[in-house]
């Protein structure tokens, strides 16, 4: 897909990021890497708000309906097909299982969806079979149960994590203390499940898998404080023994291409509990590349047909990110269109 017809090295690309909203900050890490590189990049955004602030700042602009839409995966298959895009990255968990699903079709067009199967994005977007496969492969996860089995408990210590086993962001979590509280909130939150409440150290891993499946680079960040569901302050820590876990829970899943952000809890007494899996770039993806790992090099790299250097642990432990606001001007709101 890199290559060209004589078999030399692809140096223009073409990128689209679907639902690029507010990823600013990841789309200038694959300008800087293809600039690295030698490869002239363009790149594409879509939004369904024609306020997003990252989509301002790209090559080419669409405003598309929304993900639910009949008409979501037709504008995109005709924004891949006009544009004649190499590389699709889906930023958020909403188009995830559609652009799963379409792969094939994306790749007719000669782009390739930076995916997983649809098999592994349906484990990881429901918490219930994500518990499943953890207990099932010998990984440790906060017990799970359904509200009405919670509800039915006469004994039950506290307190209790409450969220949608289909949830995303943080969106409908609670934490209960009692059972007046469970029964109170529990209803109130849709496809809601209980867990288990677990205390500890809570990391979240940028797990980079390559075009072959293998995963090839594993790097923590200690989460320190998260507004809206993502975070906004985070450190690298080099621990060999969570980076390997991660590794292997990945592995198990068989999920990839490209980054997949793994977040867990590290007990007091040591215990690596796993609580999340999202088959996607996480929010904190700058962090890492920052630090070394730099995901949007290497995926550029194979894309163009080179080999990428990658060492599994070949990145800066101990970088921290403190995150800000920053502001896009626009003057021209004309310039968005539609597919």
């Amino acid at each position: 897909m890199g290559m060209t017809r004589r078999g030399k090295v692809k140096r223009h690309l073409t990128i689209l990021f679907t639902c690029i909203g507010r990823r600013v900050s990841l789309m200038r890490s694959f300008r800087r890497a293809a600039q690295g590189i030698g490869v002239r990049l363009r790149v594409l955004g879509t939004d369904a708000s024609p306020l997003s602030p990252a989509m301002e700042l790209c090559d080419g602009r669409f405003r598309v309906r929304p993900v639910k839409h009949p008409a979501y995966l037709s504008e995109l298959l005709r924004i891949v097909r006009t544009n004649g895009v190499d590389l699709l990255v889906p930023t958020v968990d909403l188009d995830l299982k559609i652009l799963a699903r379409n792969r094939g079709r994306f790749e007719q067009l000669g782009c390739l969806v930076l995916v997983s199967k649809p098999e592994v994005i349906e484990v990881c977007q429901d918490k219930r079979r994500t518990a499943e496969l953890l207990a099932a492969n010998g990984f440790s996860g906060p017990r799970t149960v359904g509200l009405a089995e919670a509800l039915r408990q006469r004994r039950m210590t506290w307190p209790r994590f409450l969220k949608p086993w289909d949830g995303s962001a943080s969106r409908g979590n609670a934490v209960v203390h009692n059972r007046r509280e469970l029964e109170f909130f529990g209803p109130r939150i849709p496809n809601c499940i209980v867990q288990e409440f677990v205390r500890g150290t809570e990391y979240t891993c940028d797990v980079f898998v390559d075009f072959e499946g293998r995963v090839r680079c594993v790097v923590p960040r200690r989460r320190l404080e998260v507004r809206g569901g993502e975070v906004v302050k985070a450190q690298v820590v080099k621990d060999l023994r969570v980076m390997r876990q991660a590794a292997a829970l990945v592995t198990v899943l068989g999920a990839g291409p490209g980054v997949i952000t793994i977040q867990l809890i590290e007990t007091a007494a040591g215990k690596i509990e796993f609580i999340e899996i999202n088959p996607r770039f996480g929010g904190g993806a700058p962090l890492s590349i920052k630090a070394g790992a730099d995901f949007p090099k290497w995926i550029l790299q194979q894309l163009v047909g080179l080999k990428p250097r990658i060492r599994f642990d070949g990145f800066t432990d101990g970088l921290l990110m403190l995150r800000y606001d920053d502001e896009v001007w626009v003057r021209n709101m004309g310039a968005i269109r539609r597919p």
